[in-house]
């Protein structure tokens, strides 16, 4: 991973948003390690290792698939990245986004302004569709912020997982990257899954 990131930085309503360095690293271990102690939006019960989340983004990095920060007063608040949905090549095409917020930071309007760049840059690329697969369907936040950015409702997984003692759904929603399914694409993407 890079120390120099090779994208100009956005700023959106006071919030930075740009690619990830190193040095980002343990903030954002400690944002996902609390949504995972403490939230229903990621279904791991225990929160990775430092290296784990490390060797995460550098895979995703290398992959050629954007892995962004939102820093407000220079503290990272919030992080987002895109995978691909699934391993098998036939989705090589198909995303899948994360967004996590530092709990002190909600309503700060860092989730918005790293979905507008996470999509951006998505939409940059080859990819034609994005998934989201939102942990709990009482998750209003996380489905109004993609309803906000186009994301339609497919469907609910109900009681998929189990944490905190009790049954979670999942919530399926999609939206089209560029040309969507209107066209072929025109050359697969130089990564693919898997």
């Amino acid at each position: 991973m890079s120390d120099r990131p090779g994208k100009p930085d956005v700023t959106v309503r006071g919030v930075t948003v740009r690619e990830v360095m190193d040095q980002d690293l343990e903030a954002i271990h400690a944002i996902y390690g609390h949504h995972v102690r403490h939230g229903l939006g990621s279904f791991e019960e225990v929160p990775p290792t430092l290296e784990e989340m490390t060797r995460r983004c550098t895979a995703t990095r290398e992959a050629g698939l954007p892995y962004l920060v939102a820093v407000i007063d220079e503290a990272v608040v919030g992080y987002a990245y895109a995978g691909f949905f699934h391993p098998r090549s036939a989705y090589r095409f198909c995303l899948e986004d994360s967004v996590y917020v530092s709990h002190e930071a909600h309503g700060r309007g860092v989730g918005t302004a790293l979905m507008e760049a996470l999509l951006t840059r998505c939409e940059a690329g080859p990819w034609r569709q994005m998934i989201a697969l939102i942990g709990d369907s009482g998750n209003a936040g996380s489905v109004a912020l993609h309803k906000r950015f186009g994301f339609t409702h497919q469907g609910v997984i109900e009681a998929c997982g189990f944490k905190f003692g009790r049954w979670v759904d999942a919530v399926i929603m999609q939206r089209p990257l560029n040309e969507g399914d209107t066209t072929l694409p025109e050359t697969g993407p130089p990564q693919t899954p898997g």
